[in-house]
């Protein structure tokens, strides 16, 4: 179970969160309030795919900030890929071993590149993030989620209007 390996993964690495349960919701801002957090701090992972080629085909998740939208052309510009798509419900969870929504912001495949906003873990002291489940969430501190995910780390944000 990917909430099995996040534990373990943190309590590894001496990192600092918490576990909170409560009941499954699909909506950021709705989440949010349940957890008691802002929805800029929650880590919203969206699985992108590209077919690169003859180099094959490249996954990424993309981390952002709750409350910001994913721009795909930074995305694939920061990486050098051609243009990133939302990889579909069955990719996602074939290939992170979750329903999206319950994606959590590390990469636990080795072919899944990692890929966070810095606006992310800028803001906050503390991200949030349901742990593999959709009624399961952890709350961890960002230093510690940037020392532990190891993610690059490049705008892909849009724009504020």
């Amino acid at each position: 179970m990917v909430f099995d390996q996040l534990v373990q993964l943190l309590d590894g690495h001496g990192a600092r969160y918490r576990v909170l349960e409560h009941p499954a919701e699909g909506k950021s801002e709705e989440v949010a309030r349940i957890r008691g957090t802002a929805p800029g701090q929650g880590a919203k992972a969206m699985l992108c795919r590209t077919k690169n080629g003859s180099a094959g085909e490249n996954w990424v998740l993309a981390v952002l900030p709750g409350d910001q939208k994913l721009d795909f052309r930074k995305l694939a510009a920061a990486l050098g890929l051609p243009k990133m798509t939302l990889a579909s419900a069955e990719e996602a969870t074939q290939q992170t071993g979750c329903v999206i929504g319950a994606i959590p912001p590390f990469s636990l495949a080795p072919q899944i590149t990692l890929v966070v906003d810095p606006g992310l873990v800028a803001r906050f002291g503390e991200i949030a993030f349901n742990a593999g489940r959709l009624d399961r969430s952890m709350v961890l501190n960002s230093e510690d989620y940037v020392r532990i995910a190891q993610p690059a780390q490049h705008a892909i944000c849009t724009e504020a209007v």
